[in-house]
């Protein structure tokens, strides 16, 4: 059977990642959460000081980066290791939260990223999910999915899910980060977040994991 590439972008906490991981699973794809790649560079940034508002300073600072993903067995899933660290927990902080999309913006750091994702692709056989998968990183891939959902129901979704680390965090917190990040993906000048033409759109506001699955996976009956 052909492989395709899957490309599943939208807004934050919209459920992007639960849908790649079960569509992977399911087909035998490869999932590769892209965010995960930059929440994993402005980590680095943070713990190593590096001023991102200077160009040559970041560039210097990526040559040092090495990105991979490893799969773990008693998790069951791909986790994120920066230089051979695996961060996958400090990656979901708020402090990372909170300024990854800012760097997210800088074109040095896009060309870096969008460069590793397009070799994971090149053997197709992939689910990937972000914010500019379908319109930059792959404009050519066979199914765009483009997911969306309700901004408070997005909120009471993050809520639940930085409780479990942070307990002292407020719903008005995880509120203000989600819509600062909407804004900045949205309205950066390299790579926005926007849907793609050709994508499909999937507001998953009323579905349960399970709909949101069928859906995915009649979609990509159609393209195989």
């Amino acid at each position: 059977m052909k492989k395709i590439i899957i490309t599943i972008d939208g807004w934050s906490s919209c459920g992007k990642s639960t849908v790649a991981k079960q569509l992977a699973k399911c087909l035998g794809y490869v999932y590769i959460d892209s965010g995960a790649m930059y929440r994993a560079i402005t980590l680095y940034f943070l713990r190593n000081h590096v001023d991102w508002t200077d160009v040559d300073h970041v560039v210097q600072a990526l040559r040092h980066i090495n990105l991979q993903f490893f799969y773990n067995p008693k998790s069951l899933q791909s986790e994120m290791h920066l230089n051979e660290e695996n961060v996958e927990y400090f990656i979901r902080d708020l402090v990372v939260a909170e300024k990854v999309s800012e760097v997210a913006t800088i074109a040095a750091v896009r060309a870096f990223a969008v460069e590793q994702q397009q070799n994971m692709g090149i053997e197709k056989g992939i689910v990937m999910d972000g914010r500019d998968i379908g319109t930059t990183v792959f404009p050519d891939a066979e199914l765009k999915i483009f997911m969306t959902a309700d901004i408070l129901v997005r909120v009471e979704r993050r809520f639940k899910e930085m409780y479990e680390k942070n307990p002292n965090i407020t719903v008005e917190e995880v509120k203000t980060n989600l819509e600062m990040r909407d804004y900045i993906d949205s309205n950066r000048e390299v790579s926005p977040l926007r849907k793609a033409q050709d994508a499909i759109l999937l507001d998953n506001t009323n579905l349960s994991m399970e709909e949101q699955l069928d859906f995915a996976l009649k979609l990509v009956a159609k393209k195989l």
